[in-house]
């Protein structure tokens, strides 16, 4: 990481404007590798049911919950709640399941928490609220959330904290904290102590971070909150601006991640209108076993329909991600499965695995990354919605990404010479599609651009350590808002052909 630094040093300081740089960081080594962290191909896995439990996928903690026993608040108004939830906590995750999420070339994890996991460490989070009752129930979790960000970062993954459960309830599902209907977009007071909630969740995540020499640099971001459910986009994206605003006046460069309903080109457009200073992500879910369309549709056809360019998933990723990209921004599929329904299914051998393959294909080329649904479940041989067992029976790749080759050593000269000779190509094709058309340009531009790509894609991969026993290979991933941090031009010719190149080269 440190060669990384130093070949980057230029860019950031004679380019990077200094809220452009990650703060609460003792060298540029440090905030350069926060960077990396936070740009690079998101490969990851949900820890669901760890923190915001969900019965479907373990029941044990609802063992002694108050009915309907569904939600996080019916275990605390349970009997044995504490004991329960803190058993929960220590068992469901170990240190054996970080490790074999590395191995399978994974990066990331995203673990969904609920605002009362916070009152150990901020007590206020709970005032006014559904479980201002349950501080003691709640008071061990925070403990075991920062211990999971130092686990994490042992094992080079980095974390996105998703807000799954807010004041009010976002959402009508149980796994947004409670049982009751929601009240969020209806109640003025939950959103703002929402924006509270969040603003302590990120004070306390910089002082953590801070607490450790060196600082621990693998917080990617924050997510504001899970699935929403909007009376109105005006009443959400109200509230996410007055939120982010909130947010980067603490840190300005800290990575926000927004969920946009299922209405992505709408907040996509939403997002461009609001440039900011830190990364800007939506994040998209995409499950196909859920609607009466998605049952009745073989999963043949769900899989041709992610695999078409012009079919709408496939399209619309495209489209958005070429938008966000420019705007300084991305997106990414923070859940997915390869769960179909039943009548879906025609028990065609590897059909269910070359649904996983699709979808990993168009997210890898499409998404500056993707978090499967979910890690595991109690019960085995759920191929489907369990990480572990879909490995286990084939459905999803042992490995994803590069993978380093330890005694392949890259020169100076031959590195140099590579990126010439594919510059070379690539311009020449350009060259010969714009002669098509007569006109006055500037192609010594896309040279430059393609250039400038090219290094960046191949500085992410020399910064992958030899030392990662599983040799995971970092990519970058957010290669449109990488562009627009490190570039004073981009949009007008500087980068947007040559920050989309791949870098073939061994690794």
């Amino acid at each position: 990481m440190r060669k990384f630094a130093e070949g980057l040093k230029d860019s950031l300081h004679g380019k990077l404007q200094p809220s452009h740089v990650p703060s609460g960081f003792n060298s540029p080594e440090n905030a350069l590798e926060t960077s990396i962290y936070r740009y690079r191909k998101q490969r990851g896995v949900n820890f669901g049911s760890w923190f915001v439990l969900e019965r479907w996928i373990t029941d044990q903690p609802y063992r002694f919950a108050q009915a309907p026993g569904q939600s996080d608040l019916d275990v605390a108004r349970g009997t044995n709640a504490r004991e329960t939830l803190e058993h929960h906590w220590d068992n469901w995750i170990v240190e054996a399941d970080w490790a074999w999420v590395s191995k399978r070339g994974i990066n990331a994890v995203r673990i969904p928490i609920g605002y009362y996991h916070l009152c150990g460490a901020d007590p206020s989070v709970l005032r006014g609220t559904s479980f201002e009752k349950f501080a003691l129930v709640f008071s061990g979790a925070w403990a075991r959330i920062t211990r999971a960000i130092e686990t994490a970062s042992r094992y080079g993954l980095g974390i996105l904290i998703d807000l799954h459960a807010a004041p009010g309830k976002q959402n009508n599902d149980a796994h947004s904290g409670t049982s009751d209907p929601p009240t969020f977009f209806s109640d003025k007071r939950s959103r703002e102590h929402t924006t509270h909630v969040l603003c302590a969740l990120l004070k306390l995540l910089k002082a953590h971070a801070a607490s450790h020499t060196p600082p621990l640099m693998n917080l990617i971001g924050i997510e504001l909150l899970n699935e929403p459910a909007p009376s109105s986009d005006e009443v959400l994206q109200g509230w996410y601006t007055s939120t982010m605003k909130a947010l980067l006046a603490i840190d300005p460069t800290i990575p926000l991640y927004l969920g946009e309903c299922w209405r992505t080109d709408q907040y996509a457009d939403f997002l461009t209108r609001n440039p900011s200073s830190s990364l800007l992500v939506l994040d998209h879910h995409l499950y196909r076993c859920f609607t009466s369309s998605d049952t009745s549709t073989r999963v043949s056809e769900h899989t041709r329909a992610l695999v078409d360019p012009g079919a709408h998933t496939p399209s619309m990723f495209a489209r958005v991600s070429e938008k966000l990209g420019r705007a300084g921004g991305g997106i990414i599929v923070g859940e997915w499965s390869g769960g179909l329904n039943p009548s879906s299914l025609t028990g065609t051998s590897g059909e269910q695995g070359e649904f996983v393959r699709a979808q990993l294909a168009l997210y890898e080329r499409c998404c500056a990354g993707w978090f499967f649904w979910t890690y595991k479940k109690q019960w085995g041989g759920d191929t489907g919605w369990s990480m572990r067992d879909s490995v286990g029976g084939g459905v999803f790749p042992n490995r994803v990404g590069l993978r380093r080759k330890r005694d392949i050593v890259v020169d100076e000269e031959q590195r140099r010479h590579k990126r010439d000779e594919e510059k070379g190509q690539a311009l020449a094709a350009h060259t010969n599609y714009w002669a098509q058309y007569p006109g006055q340009y500037e192609h010594w531009r896309f040279g430059d651009g393609f250039m400038n790509g090219w290094e960046a894609g191949f500085q992410f991969i020399d910064s992958s350590s030899p030392c990662d026993p599983h040799g995971r290979v970092n990519e970058l991933g957010f290669r449109g808002a990488w562009a627009r941090q490190t570039t004073q031009d981009h949009g007008k010719g500087y980068w947007e052909y040559g920050g989309r190149c791949l870098v073939q080269f061994p690794c």
